[in-house]
């Protein structure tokens, strides 16, 4: 007793640090291979490792991998680490990762992600902590396709319904945090893992606040009931005073994703090009930008990020024009006794999307344009209206990888069930530059297919390309190890202190 007590006022003893972090959606299956919103892959995140990841600098390096090396531009050979224990302490080996590619590569699994593993031939097992991977033809993301998390072949081999599994809600994975499970529209709490290979991270809990409500979610920051929260640029500039930005560090830079407004091309109201035409020569994005990001973003030209080998400098966003928008119209049959109607869905939950619907609707009525808004709660948005591609125009938007593939988006075999290619695009030269592009090394050739792409896809008006925002964060000044990089600004967090 009078040892507990001397070491308590040694202060060996310390309070378990927590991260308060806030969550406006909900997830729906903590999986690597089933997370395709954003809440379920941010706590994906921290619960699974792939073979691959990017550094600080937006390099590829290893994670669950030791080393690797191309034996030829078709095979890859990877020594895994022996070092990685399962949440549930079974060893991590060679097994998981053939397990993983034969899952993804499934029938029985509907997944977007199963595009990424298309050229990859087969997966053999050469020792316990050893694997060699065949790809059918030479491929330009051959290590970005295994950067997906790895799945425990223990835990899921009898499994008889992945997508319907218990252990989408109980996941099991190698990553630094661990979840006991979830229920919808509800906090979660994560758990330090206390054997992650790397180390155990130094902040032992991290705690999801569920916000759905914007306003709430900047109440708790201005509360300092969150160390970490995005910012808007109406309260980075109007709403917010030098007591907050004491407690706060502001780190703003651009953000890997764009807002579109995007077509449903099987609907016949949008099969008329000069419809669409009409459409982006009355939409006027810059001030979209003055009204909802007080210059904290800027115009999106297409569907690659500026600053990737993909994008297309010479592609500019078209000046408005409303009575060439007005001439349209009326060439396919709209006048103002027959206006064009249609309705724009988008989720609730993002109140920058719901303006910028309000906007859009207020613009296009100059044209004759009515617009209709449905607005819903994420998951039920995506598993009703998205997914089963029950919709007219959806406002949403896409972050992307440091790496851009058009083919899980653009290229016509995406619009199969589970695929991102809900609005039927098909073209078929972009289908044939994707399909040259994928089999491409050589980084000048390939960035020229890209922009030419990038040319045909603006060209074709399947999307509004609208705005690019920065990313706003702020983060409790008492944090240490914060370090901003290209691949944001919670890359790191096993190395945050919190006092």
């Amino acid at each position: 007793m009078r040892s507990a007590l001397l070491l308590l006022f040694l202060g060996v003893y310390t309070v378990a640090s927590t991260l308060h972090l806030a969550l406006s959606a909900s997830p729906s299956r903590i999986n690597p291979l089933l997370a395709t919103d954003s809440a379920s892959g941010e706590i994906t995140g921290w619960v699974f490792n792939g073979l691959f990841k990017y550094d600080k600098d937006g390099k590829i390096t290893t994670d669950l991998a030791r080393s690797y090396k191309f034996r030829d531009d078709r095979h890859l050979e990877v020594e895994l680490r022996d070092d990685v224990v399962w949440h549930d302490g079974s060893p991590f080996t060679a097994d998981d990762v053939l397990f993983t590619f034969q899952l993804v590569k499934s029938p029985k699994l509907f997944t977007p992600y199963a595009d990424e593993f298309r050229y990859v031939e087969r997966v053999e097992k050469l020792g316990s902590h050893r694997v060699l991977i065949t790809y059918k033809k030479p491929y330009f993301k051959a290590l970005q396709t295994w950067m997906i998390g790895i799945l425990p072949k223990h835990r899921l081999e009898n499994e008889k319904d992945i997508m319907t599994s218990s252990f989408n809600q109980h996941p099991i994975g190698t990553g630094p945090y661990m979840l006991k499970g979830f229920t919808a529209s509800s906090d979660i709490v994560l758990e330090a893992n206390r054997h992650y290979f790397e180390h155990k991270p130094n902040i032992e809990k991290l705690h999801y606040h569920f916000l759905p409500d914007p306003a709430t979610q900047f109440l708790m920051l201005k509360s300092h009931k969150l160390d970490v929260g995005g910012l808007s640029p109406l309260q980075l500039e109007r709403q917010i005073g030098p007591e907050f930005k004491r407690f706060y560090a502001i780190y703003e830079q651009p953000s890997h994703g764009y807002t579109y407004l995007g077509f449903n091309l099987r609907n016949p109201k949008f099969k008329d090009r000069r419809v669409r035409e009409a459409i982006n020569l009355a939409i006027d994005r810059q001030e979209l930008i003055d009204i909802l990001f007080f210059s904290h973003a800027r115009v999106c030209t297409g569907p690659f990020m500026p600053g990737s080998f993909a994008f297309n400098p010479d592609v500019r966003p078209p000046k408005v024009d409303l009575e060439r928008a007005k001439e349209l119209l009326k060439a396919v049959g709209y006048t103002e006794e027959h206006p064009l109607e249609f309705e724009i869905a988008t989720n609730s939950n993002n109140s920058l999307r719901m303006y910028a619907a309000q906007i859009i609707q207020y613009q296009l009525s100059h044209i004759g344009v009515k617009v209709r808004i449905k607005a819903m709660e994420w998951q039920a948005f995506l598993n009703t209206v998205v997914m089963p591609r029950k919709f007219e125009t959806v406002l949403l938007g896409w972050g992307l990888g440091l790496t851009p593939d058009a083919y899980s988006i653009w290229h016509s075999e995406s619009t199969k069930k589970g695929g991102f290619n809900f609005i039927g695009y098909s073209n078929s030269e972009v289908d044939r530059l994707i399909k040259e592009a994928e089999t491409t090394i050589d980084q000048r050739k390939l960035a020229h297919i890209y922009r030419r792409i990038f040319a045909l896809i603006v060209q074709d008006i399947p999307y509004i390309f609208l705005y690019i925002p920065n990313s706003i964060t702020a983060v409790n000044r008492s944090i240490k190890g914060v370090e901003p990089s290209i691949i944001g600004i919670m890359h790191n967090v096993i190395d945050w202190i919190k006092p």
